[in-house]
């Protein structure tokens, strides 16, 4: 089923909302305040989300509701250094990954 995710084009607004544990209308409003969230829609209205939309929800997830930032810390934080907060986050997702591999061995022992 993960391989199938990795694999879509394009993801309804259920379906993010979904990973995130969030309703539809708080993504439907930081895609209206966020410039770097921008769904495609098809002919009847429907936003599509790719995965690099997904991608800058995630780092702006984790700016405002796991380190608790307001939305305008985190968007004056994106405006002046992007590509700083982006390598920082995949730092601690890689640090996140480490450490639940390293609680499971623990839990094993």
């Amino acid at each position: 089923m993960s391989d199938e995710k990795n694999t879509k084009l394009y993801y309804s607004i259920g379906e993010v909302a979904d990973m995130f544990g969030v309703n539809t209308s708080l993504i439907r409003y930081w895609e209206k305040e966020f410039s770097i969230i921008k769904p495609k829609k098809n002919r009847k209205g429907n936003r599509l989300f790719t995965q690099k939309d997904i991608d800058n929800f995630h780092l702006i997830y984790h700016l405002v509701k796991e380190r608790g930032m307001t939305l305008s810390g985190a968007k004056q934080k994106l405006k002046e250094n992007k590509d700083g907060v982006d390598s920082n986050f995949e730092i601690v997702k890689s640090l996140q990954s480490i450490k639940d591999m390293l609680m499971e061995i623990k839990d094993t022992l």
